[in-house]
């Protein structure tokens, strides 16, 4: 009844998204286009290029305050956006690693109290420019509290290819269908396969239970077959067919595209399985000469 009155909920917990899917099938611009239309702060981020704190590279709690940058400075409005990381199977721990593994399991324990709660600085402790004017500030109007943005209401969304994720889960289905309790009906193709993965595959995978399990939502995509890239082509707003008509203009050529052309490409485009951009590489290869 509260929360159809419109009241906040007190114990309202926000619910994490790991997005899975192979190269190229739009993660990124789903996400990108998510966040255009609710109007919130938006960032984006490769997993590759954290390490743990206090090593080279970059710290996951950066990624809080470039969301406090694009509300320019609205504490309230920073602490509703949408932090987007991708390559996220790439900070799965590697296996046989001995020491310390700064890159992956480091970033994933860093990633932890972030996406559930905890107050990150606005200001970077190892930030001299953030220093100096914490300072000055200091010096005009005396001590105050330094600002801090809550991560509760944060939405991480994480995505990534998994790349062999497939036969880990392949590998627990044939095990499941051995003997009398066998259930007929194991999938075949890989998008398939990977979409009955549970929590315990993504363990198996790299990834901590604490992490893997803050990321409840689960969504699968499936790969672009050749009519979804024949669309694209045909009728998506940033089109390369636009571009490529748009490039011919500019040297005062009319270029006009059949569909049975366009229709080749995209069959092409598919053989080569890096999804949408199968299609620039086509493109590229077609159009060359006559460029």
């Amino acid at each position: 009844r509260l929360a159809l009155a419109g009241n906040s909920q007190p114990n309202y917990a926000k619910q994490n998204i790991l997005l899975v899917g192979p190269t190229g099938v739009g993660k990124t611009y789903l996400v990108r286009s998510l966040a255009d239309l609710i109007g919130v702060p938006f960032v984006k981020a490769d997993a590759t290029k954290f390490s743990e704190t206090g090593y080279v590279g970059g710290d996951v709690e950066d990624l809080v305050r470039e969301l406090l940058r694009r509300a320019n400075g609205d504490v309230k409005r920073a602490q509703y956006g949408i932090i987007y990381i991708d390559e996220i199977d790439k900070i799965a721990a590697a296996p046989n690693v001995q020491g310390r593994d700064v890159s992956g399991r480091g970033v994933q324990t860093n990633l932890l109290k972030l996406m559930e709660e905890t107050d990150v600085s606005a200001r970077s402790p190892n930030d001299i420019a953030g220093q100096l004017q914490a300072l000055m500030e200091f010096t005009q109007r005396g001590r105050k509290p330094p600002e801090v943005i809550n991560t509760k209401h944060i939405l991480f969304i994480v995505s990534g290819a998994f790349t062999g994720l497939e036969n880990i889960v392949r590998r627990r289905l044939r095990e499941a269908t051995i003997g009398f309790a066998a259930r007929p009906g194991t999938p075949t193709h890989d998008h398939e396969i990977v979409a009955r993965a549970s929590t315990r595959d993504f363990i198996e995978y790299g990834f901590e239970p604490e992490f893997i399990g803050r990321l409840p939502v689960r969504v699968y995509c499936h790969p672009l077959s050749t009519d979804d890239l024949f669309n694209i082509l045909k009728s998506s707003e940033g089109s390369i067919i636009r571009q490529y008509e748009q490039t011919f203009a500019a040297y005062g050529i009319e270029v006009l595209f059949a569909d049975d052309g366009l229709q080749r490409i995209a069959e092409l485009a598919a053989e080569e399985q890096t999804g949408a951009r199968g299609l620039m590489t086509v493109c590229e290869r077609v159009f060359r000469d006559f460029k």
